[in-house]
């Protein structure tokens, strides 16, 4: 993994090297313009303007921006030729002649027509993912990642860069840090993320963001920034679609499949999207204590998801654009296992197997519209969204008979959130724009459970959240340099409620208001180079879980429970990145740095009320101020015409903090230094028209925490694709973990000295199909774009 790695930098490094300037020659030339739909008259962002010579060699380029304009810079004196391409439409090819008297050539406004040879089928899409660096954020295009096939969000994701989940919690973190908010379609969810994950298709994503330092214009929760999933929608004239369907096969066997379809006519666009997973997963794993015991632990989930989505784009004029669409989700999970205790001698002290039966339905109705005004860019949009969850969780334990009383715990979720959201754009100048926005947003949460649990009590609480937020973005270009500041102000309200039998109610409330202020630069000193620095404040507020004093589960010797005292920690966050476009692809090297205050950590130790001491108590607590940092780096490279990768690699710094008893205020604190490394890449082979390979690993180094040290994990992918059908049908194959490498293993000094091993089916066999069908043609026809900022960036991956 190493060496190929080296391979790869050592490449790299010396095609950068290949690609600085030679000449400091003067370069006047400036060509100008603007692209357009030939049929829609609307713009056509992101569209390649190609630049070449005499010779016909390429000496520059770029692309246009979300109003389809573009402007080249740096044009040498001479007959020169201008290409624009995109994909879908016929090449519009035209000769220029620059010199001294003519320097500046606007070419007005060029209308693209559609290639009626090429789009035949239902989407065009790209052969693997790519990456590309924009102003705020980097979006993973996910394209036939032949390694990801068949997967759920969570294993798609554990191959995208600065992102990791742990597949034992399905906890997902961004940079080291669990602290990140993941949205769908750039909408919040009510179920947790480590839930959300499992539900969906990976063949449901289109592209993944990864928003690591958001401006004023998104709310400010989760300190290491946003992943925001996109689900697919196609926009295609006529009626297209596409199946995919798959068989995985590792301990047991799973199935998925999913569809794609759309319908666009006149100016409707209706949109479908189905996936669907099921079968049975397998895990197991002990926890030693010397001396003292050990747990030995099988757990099987049967779970069955479903995931619909379904909506339309009305496009009623030229000025005035509706989108309304819903997203259900289903999710039935059948769980059961065991754990068995015995002492130091191997005799019995536990045996508990048991059962565990979920259901989740998760609902999305979202509503959009979108005026523009007579000037360029100028806009106001309004959305709604509203979502609702209901998550019925029946819990049954038995134990060994004389040992403890069997128990059940019945839990019944629901949650309820709306979102109110006004944006107003309105390009003040040449070179300055201004956005102003409001939010209104409301998230309420009921929960029940009645339990016949020794030393516990039915119990049930409400948490209900409204946050009124407003920001301000100011836009100004200075010719190469690109700067924008904002602030976003908010008040925040919550009030919790918690109920047990036979205990005082416990209330918690919070009502604050915050400024968040964000700043960003971005220098493009020529075609290849990118340099960005941006500022944001952020917050991470605590979660019902994090503040619930209710004991709501154990496990035979972990008992769970929240901390009503916990207050926000804030983070001030620095992030610089620069990204440098070479032949064959591209390099991004960034870094970043992190002020965190009141720091929210896990606390875990011994608890009081057993006289045996062995079990513990796991919540959470406010620590010191405390500091985070960390590099990150990124490449897209064609070594040759059969082979191109991806890598990726990310190092992160954080102190974490801990105590041994939360109710002695002069308990000492532990301090712990986590260092995080990962490395990543994929190596793309395009072995014939018909038959594509791929070679992916990834390596995520030992990690020290509050409760672990954690050892390195590893793994080894390959598929393959082979086209059939006249390159509407793909027959899939991979297999995961070929090595069986993956595995959590760990040691611990606290509260316990203790050491333990967790492993799942990550070695797995998969087979699938997939069909594309319909002859529609896409009319380019972008939505909706949550920030305008999405649309800035220059550089990114080729």
């Amino acid at each position: 993994m190493k060496n190929i790695l080296l391979i790869l930098l050592t490449v790299l490094s010396t095609s950068i090297y290949a690609q600085m300037p030679k000449s400091s020659l003067p370069k006047p030339g400036v060509i100008s313009g603007k692209v357009i739909d030939q049929t829609t008259q609307q713009p056509l962002p992101y569209v390649n303007i190609i630049i070449k010579d005499a010779a016909k060699k390429i000496i520059t380029g770029g692309i246009t921006d979300d109003n389809g304009l573009f402007s080249i810079k740096n044009i040498p004196e001479g007959n020169n030729t201008v290409e624009v391409q995109f994909i879908g439409y016929k090449t519009f090819t035209k000769p220029v002649l620059v010199d001294r008297k003519s320097s500046k050539i606007n070419l007005g406004t060029i209308s693209l027509e559609e290639d009626s040879t090429t789009l035949d089928e239902v989407e065009v899409r790209a052969e693997t993912s790519t990456v590309t660096q924009k102003v705020d954020r980097k979006v993973i295009n996910v394209g036939k990642d032949l390694t990801s096939a068949g997967a759920t969000a969570s294993e798609l994701l554990n191959n995208v860069q600065s992102v990791s989940v742990d597949s034992q919690s399905g906890n997902i973190s961004l940079r080291g840090n669990e602290n990140v908010r993941v949205l769908v379609d750039g909408k919040p969810t009510n179920i947790p993320a480590s839930e959300l994950l499992k539900q969906i298709p990976s063949s449901s994503i289109k592209s993944v963001e990864l928003i690591t330092n958001p401006s004023a214009k998104y709310n400010p929760e989760g300190m290491s920034g946003i992943i925001n999933i996109i689900l697919n929608k196609n926009a295609n004239m006529g009626f297209n679609g596409s199946i995919n369907t798959g068989v995985e096969a590792g301990h047991y066997v799973r199935y998925n499949a999913s569809t794609n379809m759309n319908y666009k006519t006149g100016k409707v666009n209706f949109f479908g999207n189905y996936g669907f997973n099921g079968g049975d997963r397998y895990n197991f794993g002990y926890v030693n204590r010397p001396g003292t015991n050990n747990q030995d632990f099988i757990f099987i989930n049967d779970n069955e998801s479903h995931l619909f989505k379904i909506g339309a784009d009305i496009y009623l004029d030229d000025k005035n654009t509706l989108s309304l669409y819903t997203t259900q989700n289903w999710f039935d999970s059948n769980a059961n296992g065991r754990a068995i205790i015995t002492d130091n001698n191997g005799n019995l002290i536990e045996h508990s197997p048991n059962t565990q039966t979920s259901e989740s339905h998760n609902q999305a109705y979202n509503v959009n519209y979108k005026h523009d005004f007579e000037k360029e860019g100028h806009n106001i949009e309004f959305e709604a969204n509203f979502s609702k969850n209901d998550s019925p969780n029946f819990l049954e334990n038995r134990f060994l008979e004389g040992s403890q009383p069997d128990y059940i715990n019945d839990i019944n979720s629901k949650r309820e959130g709306t979102l109110l959201n006004l944006d107003y754009t309105n390009p003040i100048s040449k070179n300055g724009k201004l956005e102003l926005g409001a939010e209104y947003r409301v998230n309420k949460t009921d929960n029940t459970n009645l339990t016949t649990q020794i030393n516990f009590n039915n119990s049930s609480f409400t948490y209900d959240r409204d946050v009124y937020s407003a920001y301000a973005n100011y836009n100004h270009k200075f010719g190469k340099l690109d700067m924008q500041v904002g602030a976003r102000f908010e008040q925040y309200k919550i009030k919790g409620i918690f109920n047990q039998e036979g205990e005082p109610t416990e209330i918690v409330t919070d009502d604050i208001f915050t400024v968040y202020p964000s700043a960003f630069l971005t220098y493009n000193p020529n075609e290849k180079d990118q340099f960005q620095l941006s500022y944001s404040k952020r917050v991470d507020r605590p979660s019902v879980g994090q503040v619930n004093p209710i004991r709501e589960w154990s496990t035979p010797l972990i008992t769970s429970v929240g901390n009503p005292d916990l207050v926000p920690q804030f983070t001030n966050s620095v992030e610089f990145n620069y990204t440098r476009k070479i032949k064959g692809g591209s390099i991004t090297i960034g870094s970043f740095y992190r002020n965190i205050n009141d720091v929210i950590n896990r606390a875990t130790y011994k608890d009081p009320s057993d006289d045996n001491d062995v079990r513990q108590i796991l919540t959470f607590a406010n620590f010191d101020d405390t500091d985070a940092y960390g590099l990150e780096f990124s490449a897209n490279y064609k070594i040759a015409k059969w082979w191109r990768a991806n890598a990726s690699m990310d190092y992160y710094s954080q102190k974490q903090f801990g105590t041994t008893d939360l109710s002695d205020p002069n308990a000492p604190t532990t301090e712990v230094k986590a260092d995080i490394f990962n490395a990543r890449i994929s190596n793309n082979f395009t072995v014939s028209k018909k038959l594509r390979l791929q070679l992916f690993a990834m390596y995520r180094g030992p990690r020290k925490d509050i409760q672990w040290d954690v050892d390195p994990m590893k793994m080894v992918n390959i598929g393959a694709n082979y086209s059939i059908l006249k390159g509407k049908g793909d027959i899939n194959f991979r297999v995961n973990d070929i090595f069986n490498t993956m595995r959590f293993k760990f040691d611990s000094t606290r509260p316990f000295v203790q050491n333990g091993r967790f492993k799942w089916e990550s070695r797995t066999v998969y087979i699938g199909f997939n069909y594309r069908f319909g002859g529609g043609k896409n009319k380019a026809r972008t939505r909706k774009r949550r920030d305008n900022n999405d649309a800035q960036g220059g550089g990114g991956f080729l």
